[in-house]
């Protein structure tokens, strides 16, 4: 028959020295960890560099080979897409192709297109949407809460321990 494992007890102060203790320890290991973190952020901020620096040769040597064979590509289109029929071109060692972009709408001035839209009577292109009023219903609680499917409460309470700030000396 297998045991199940309790979970560790937490620890809970016994005394007020207990508790002025813990606090004081929470402060200390809120502050090892930040600085700890930091160092670390640093070591990996420096990692990132360095290889920044050894992969910029080859993302440069990448970039100028991508040129060329898009200009080579261009410069041959109708031969290498047998006359426009395709829009790809296999090379055996990897594909090119040409892709459209799906098109988008550019809106400049969002008032000035909705009152054009509205002027020249194209309502099509405007959308009304409805929504709920939280805010509303925050400041009337008791009439909101009649509504079938609105309940109204509160996200509960938080217990949070602030340790007085030290001085963080890192090593």
């Amino acid at each position: 028959m297998a045991k199940a494992k309790a979970k560790a007890m937490t620890r809970v102060p016994q005394s007020r020295e207990d508790a002025v203790w813990t606090v004081g320890r929470i402060g200390t290991l809120r502050r090892d960890i930040t600085a700890r973190k930091a160092t670390a952020d640093e070591q990996i901020k420096t990692i990132g560099e360095q290889i920044e620096a050894t992969l910029a040769p080859l993302a440069e040597e990448l970039k100028q080979l991508e040129e060329g064979i898009q200009a080579y590509s261009e410069a041959n289109r109708l031969a290498l897409t047998v006359e426009g029929k395709v829009k790809f071109h296999d090379f055996g060692t990897g594909r090119i192709s040409w892709r459209l972009r799906p098109p988008k709408v550019g809106i400049r001035g969002v008032d000035a297109v909705i009152e054009g839209c509205k002027r020249l009577g194209l309502v099509r292109f405007l959308r009304v949407k409805e929504e709920i009023n939280r805010d509303a219903m925050l400041a009337d609680p008791d009439t909101a809460r009649q509504i079938a499917g609105v309940s109204i409460s509160s996200e509960g309470e938080d217990f949070v321990v602030e340790p007085a700030e030290l001085e963080v000396i890192v090593p």
